[in-house]
């Protein structure tokens, strides 16, 4: 059940620092937020807005409360395999999904079957140029890096399913901060003193408001399509490795996002920080951290939260921090049993599962929020 730390914030994190209370205290305090800001259990100091918020508003956006990774989310799909039909080492996964399936920091591939998908999904209505034009391309069906991943997992029933998280690259990151910087220079022209300056925002029925808007559902769309086709390599190279296999059922969703809802007989913009739609029956992909368990969720439809949950464990060390006080050697340890980048091991100290909040108690946390249908244990992880 949730707490309130500060007035008009509402919070189901156990664990929390203050610094994180702060800053959602204030994002609380605009004069268009339409009620509480809720803060989901893996919620974290983030840039403007808390990770792992929801922030209602009405008649205005707030571009740094979606962020830079727009659209930015979880597929997961169930397969027909099990752990018996798993070879003893999944070692010949990781050169197929590496090839496949480009990670890290501007990384992309050459894929002629991507034109017609970007066809489909049209333009943003910010104008690109050239060099954009090619990202667009280049990087969709990439994975990114920092914390995105891809993963081989087993649910309670020693059923095998593929988990990847990812977002809109670096066209997504491009469009997020110019709108940024645009909402900073409009508070600037309507002289608008902000308690943080990462708090700035369009106001509805503006011509920025409407491209802001349109940049980021467009975003989503391109997100939400890059997972699906990397979701889809994955399990193909998956079913190769076994040399069986079947996609039975797959769950796509968002947790960088803003959309028009309807709560308390408003319709108000809900931003979902680190968040995930949990209405009642929304199935939804709450990943934990390196080593540790995943969940496949159904939401509850709580109005408490606006309909929402976490997005993930949250994390609990800056990633500087873990880098000083965790050690190659202990991710190591963690990981020991998968398949893993273990020649990596001291490049990804800050992704250590003690940078991170114990999943076990987020998600208990969030019974009132959401139902675990399975839980899903890694056997294979690869680290963009």
């Amino acid at each position: 059940m949730p707490n309130q730390p500060a007035p008009n914030l509402l919070s189901w994190a156990s664990e929390i620092d203050e610094g994180a209370i702060t800053q959602a205290a204030r994002t609380a305090r605009l004069p268009f937020v339409a009620g509480h800001v809720a803060l989901m259990p893996d919620a974290h100091v983030g840039i403007g807005a808390t990770v792992g918020s929801v922030i209602p508003t009405e008649g205005a956006i707030i571009p740094a409360a979606v962020g830079v990774d727009i659209g930015c989310g979880m597929v997961a799909t169930e397969t027909t395999l099990t752990a018996a039909d798993l070879p003893d080492s999944l070692d010949a996964l990781m050169p197929l999904v590496e090839r496949r399936i480009p990670a890290g920091v501007g990384k992309g591939h050459d894929d002629p079957a991507v034109d017609r998908t970007l066809g489909d999904l049209g333009l943003p209505r910010t104008s690109l140029t050239p060099k954009q034009e090619r990202t667009v391309a280049l990087q969709f069906g990439t994975l990114g890096s920092g914390n995105h991943f891809v993963e081989v997992c087993l649910d309670e029933r020693d059923r095998v399913w593929t988990v990847l998280h990812s977002g809109s690259r670096g066209i997504g990151n491009q469009l997020a901060t110019r709108h940024i910087a645009d909402a900073r220079k409009a508070m600037q022209r309507q002289a608008i003193s902000l308690e943080d300056p990462d708090l700035a925002y369009f106001t509805q029925s503006t011509p920025e408001f409407t491209t802001y808007i349109e940049d980021m559902l467009w975003a989503q769309r391109y997100a939400m399509a890059s997972r699906a086709r990397m979701d889809r390599v994955l399990s193909d190279a998956l079913f190769r490795v076994t040399g069986m296999g079947a996609r039975v059922r797959t769950v796509n969703c968002h947790h960088n996002f803003t959309q028009l809802e309807a709560h308390g007989g408003k319709e108000l913009w809900i931003t979902r920080k680190g968040a995930i739609k949990a209405a009642t029956g929304d199935e939804g992909v709450i990943p934990g951290s390196m080593g540790t368990r995943s969940y496949i969720v159904r939401g509850l439809g709580n109005p408490d939260s606006y309909h929402s949950c976490s997005h993930g464990a949250g994390r609990r060390m800056s990633r500087s921090r873990a880098k000083r006080e965790l050690s190659a050697g202990s991710l190591t340890e963690a990981m020991r049993g998968r398949t893993w980048n273990a020649d990596r091991a001291a490049a990804l100290v800050d992704e250590h599962p003690e940078a991170y909040k114990p999943i076990d108690q987020v998600m208990a946390d969030q019974r009132d929020l959401v139902e675990v249908r399975h839980t899903l244990s890694q056997v294979f992880n690869y680290k963009g």
